[in-house]
């Protein structure tokens, strides 16, 4: 099972769609890791995009409301996957993107707005980590101004679908 936890790719805006994601132009890659540098090409925060380096530094990232939006393609979660990131955390997230992540074994995570707040601005002043605890239901959150333990809901089915690495594995399992 993979592990879900490390320094924190702050995303701080709301409505970040899988376009921003990865580019359509892109889609029509032979195998997942060619991907791999495309990930968040398009999208800007405070006018500049992200470098590759930063993203590929953190394991889990922190973003706003419906995260995910746009069209629906698995590729959105693949290219996280492809860069490290198992888990993101958010105040709400598309559907299908939400299902795609589950899907593919990564954690897409719901947490109240002002919790995801607290941890963007936590995470503007100094490095964070987050550390996320499948069976305990559970978030660590260690930044240097605040460590705080933090409970999340996540349905059996997600859960199982997680922890044998996603929909095919599941079903190779299960079938």
């Amino acid at each position: 099972m993979k592990e879900f936890g490390g320094k924190v790719l702050v995303l701080d805006r709301n409505d970040i769609n899988t376009d921003e994601i990865i580019p359509a132009k892109y889609l029509t890659a032979a195998a997942r890791k060619d991907l791999r540098d495309h990930v968040l090409e398009d999208l800007l925060l405070d006018s500049k995009p992200l470098s590759l380096n930063k993203i590929r530094s953190c394991r889990v990232a922190v973003t706003r409301a419906n995260f995910g939006c746009g069209s629906s393609r698995e590729h959105a979660a693949w290219v996280f996957e492809e860069n490290g990131i198992t888990a993101v955390l958010a105040v709400s997230f598309s559907r299908i993107f939400r299902q795609n992540m589950f899907n593919c074994g990564l954690l897409a995570i719901e947490l109240p707005e002002e919790v995801i707040g607290k941890i963007i601005a936590l995470s503007r002043d100094s490095e964070t980590e987050i550390f996320i605890n499948l069976e305990k239901k559970t978030i660590s959150v260690h930044a240097s101004a605040w460590s705080e333990e933090i409970s999340f809901n996540l349905g059996i089915f997600e859960k199982k679908l997680v922890q044998t690495g996603g929909w095919v594995e599941y079903a190779d399992k299960n079938y």
